[in-house]
């Protein structure tokens, strides 16, 4: 199916467009041996997931809700990781000693790679418009990127050199709304500035079935999931329905899908 039906297509970040370059449990094990702090990678696997979950249930979009700052809740999620299950005894000056190099660390290559076939696949649509544009002023559509991430999103995707794809970004921080909100998808139609915008004319691609594909699609918008699961296993784990022909394994298999008009909805 041709792009022509979309006005805004928008892009989740982790796991769509990037993705990190090893597990975070070997990332934040180099973390704490650079500040001295023997780990247990599997361990700190584990921490990680169990600190990501109670951070974001004590305190929402990065402790904005409960008043507290992004670097904030950041050292308390590492405080989280390095001392859950009393694992270590890290002392707080460590504990923000290394949440000083984290958040330099998480904006850079170091921390991120690109996902199989971003970059081709921005290439694809930054000629697309062009094509299609046929020389008129206005594009025929644009392109935008709708995260759950703090305000560094837009120095992480400069340093990633894909920033320029984009006519907008949108962290949640800043709009005050997380993903699936749907309030985050209406500022996006928004920010795009395109007149007289309706929602069907919105496509979404994400990783994450819960925020991006049905927050998406409760949002009015058609939406398309990067998963390694099929749309069948998708259906039964969230008990809505995944359509089979939404889901691809990588941004590669939707650039090829589109490029060979053969997408079918």
């Amino acid at each position: 199916m041709s792009l022509s039906r979309f006005r805004l297509i928008t892009f989740d970040v982790h796991n769509t467009l990037l993705q990190f370059r090893s597990s975070p449990g070997k990332k934040y094990g180099e973390i704490g041996a650079m500040f001295g702090i023997s780990n247990n990678n599997n361990q700190l696997v584990s921490n990680y997931v169990q600190s990501w979950h109670k951070m974001n249930r004590l305190h929402p979009n990065f402790g904005l809700k409960t008043k507290i700052t992004y670097k904030q809740w950041w050292q308390m999620m590492i405080d989280g990781i390095f001392n859950e299950n009393g694992t270590h005894n890290t002392p707080p000056e460590k504990i923000e000693q290394m949440t000083e190099h984290f958040m330099e660390y998480f904006k850079t290559s170091v921390f991120w790679q690109h996902c199989y076939g971003s970059v081709d696949f921005l290439n694809y649509l930054k000629l697309q418009r062009h094509v299609e544009s046929g020389g008129q002023k206005e594009p025929p559509f644009k392109l935008g990127v709708i995260s759950n991430f703090d305000p560094r999103l837009d120095v992480l995707l400069r340093n990633m050199k894909i920033n320029h794809y984009f006519d907008f970004v949108l962290n949640s921080y800043d709009v005050g709304y997380m993903k699936p909100a749907p309030e985050i998808f209406d500022r996006a139609m928004k920010a795009a500035e395109i007149k007289d915008l309706k929602p069907h004319q919105c496509l979404h691609i994400g990783a994450t079935p819960a925020t991006d594909y049905f927050g998406a699609r409760n949002a009015g918008w058609y939406s398309l999931l990067v998963h390694e699961k099929s749309a069948e296993e998708l259906t039964r784990k969230y008990g809505q329905l995944v359509e089979d022909n939404h889901v691809f394994s990588s941004l590669f298999d939707i650039h090829k899908k589109i490029s060979n008009d053969y997408m079918r909805w």
